[in-house]
């Protein structure tokens, strides 16, 4: 049973620690891989950092239908629902769209789904991990100063803004009769789960990872395979 796992910086295995970005080995597909260590599964990382969903449209036929996995989790829209925070500086008071806009980032993400059912792959969409709005806001404000927290309450808040491209791709998922490994409430779960964030308040810690990993082969031994 080959699983790929493709998306952005999530997948990839990216942390946040002491001021800076780093990559780590132990990323959600490595704890997957482990926690399917005694079945015939292998598990590939096609994570990318910065990618949206337009992106990992471009990308779709070499990183996942060349592959012919079994199955494709798609992890994605972390990315789509940032902004340009320099543009936004320069005119905070401006019209600004988001990276990806929510109805553009869904046709991307259906567009993918059905490319990958037509190509005889099994596509499952992974909803996203919750921030911790504070330090993502703090960490955004330590970036590019407080010009940009009008662009953010005007959007109901980095979390409320977040939280509605994960209920919205979600949504396109059940309504396309595709599974959703729900990683999001697999955190929610968690006593105090912003332990598990790392300290921009978007990124995930090693652990944090591992509860990923957990909540997505928890699935597939659901699925008795």
């Amino acid at each position: 049973m080959k699983i790929l796992c493709i998306g952005d910086s999530l997948t990839r295995g990216v942390t946040f620690v002491k001021g800076r970005l780093r990559i780590t080995k132990k990323n959600y597909p490595y704890y997957l891989q482990d926690f399917l260590q005694d079945s015939d599964a292998a598990v590939i990382n096609k994570g990318v950092f910065n990618d949206h969903s337009g992106s990992l449209m471009k990308r779709l036929q070499k990183d996942a239908l060349e592959e012919q996995p079994d199955y494709a989790i798609i992890e994605i829209g972390g990315n789509d629902c940032g902004f340009s925070w320099k543009e936004v500086v320069e005119n905070p008071e401006g019209k600004h769209e988001a990276i990806v806009p929510i109805d553009r980032c869904l046709e991307n993400v259906e567009s993918m789904i059905s490319a990958l059912k037509e190509g005889g792959i099994v596509p499952i969409v992974m909803t996203l991990p919750p921030l911790d709005p504070v330090r993502y806001y703090q960490f955004l404000l330590n970036q590019f100063g407080s010009s940009i927290s009008h662009l953010i309450c005007s959007k109901g808040g980095a979390d409320y803004w977040h939280g509605m491209y994960n209920r919205s791709l979600a949504g396109l998922a059940h309504e396309m009769k595709t599974d959703v490994i729900d990683v999001r409430a697999a955190f929610l779960q968690e006593e105090n789960y912003s332990k598990f964030i790392s300290d921009d308040g978007i990124h995930l810690t090693s652990d944090g990872y591992r509860i990923m990993g957990r909540t997505a082969a928890n699935y597939f031994k659901n699925q008795d395979l």
